[in-house]
């Protein structure tokens, strides 16, 4: 009986490995089919496309940013306070200057003594501006610009160099009205006149101004 087992067990397992063997051989036999239907429709598409090249690729183009210029806000706030602090040459000072002979002039709200103070020196001159040989227009532009120039550093006295018009037409001190009409028209000035004969005399005018 024992021996009866054991031959059917072995025709069993027989049985069994040769299942295994034809599936295999089946499998194998589908993974060529598709291996070689692969194959085939390669072959038919290279011979529909035919011979190809790469394309050419043209160098890439990197465009450079437009900047857009910025706006210049300095610059329109530096001339709309030149505008605002244009000098007239319309301006007639005569009225507010002392009928003394150094035709002085004082700010409203500003005591005469100032003035005494400015003749004798009490505050000492810190930068002067020469006018000498400047033509209407450049002397009146070098005026704005220097005084300008002293509010920015702090400075009270400076003295004003006008001179006596022995060099022009008709021995006339054309600019000796013209800096004083320019001077009143400023805010930062208060105070002005003419300077000792030390410190030029009638050719200049000693300024005081805004601290």
């Amino acid at each position: 009986m024992s021996s009866f087992k054991s031959l059917a067990d072995l025709k069993s397992l027989s049985q069994q490995l040769k299942q295994q063997e034809e599936s295999r051989q089946r499998a194998d036999a589908i993974r060529l089919e598709q291996e070689k239907k692969a194959k085939e429709e390669a072959n038919i598409f290279r011979s529909s496309v035919g011979t190809i090249a790469p394309l050419k690729i043209a160098a890439k183009h990197s465009p450079i940013p437009t900047r857009i210029a910025p706006l210049p806000f300095q610059h329109l706030a530096d001339e709309q306070a030149a505008l605002q602090e244009s000098l007239s040459d319309e301006f007639d000072a005569d009225s507010l200057l002392e009928t003394d002979e150094n035709l002085s002039y004082t700010r409203a709200g500003v005591g005469q003594d100032v003035v005494r103070k400015l003749r004798k020196g009490h505050w000492a001159i810190q930068a002067q501006l020469d006018l000498h040989g400047l033509r209407r227009d450049e002397a009146r532009d070098s005026l704005g610009e220097f005084l300008r120039k002293c509010m920015r550093n702090g400075t009270r006295c400076v003295r004003i160099i006008h001179g006596k018009g022995l060099g022009s037409i008709n021995k006339e001190p054309v600019l000796k009205q013209k800096v004083r009409n320019w001077l009143i028209q400023k805010d930062e000035v208060l105070a002005f006149s003419q300077a000792t004969a030390a410190d030029g005399g009638s050719g200049a005018l000693i300024v005081l101004l805004k601290a």
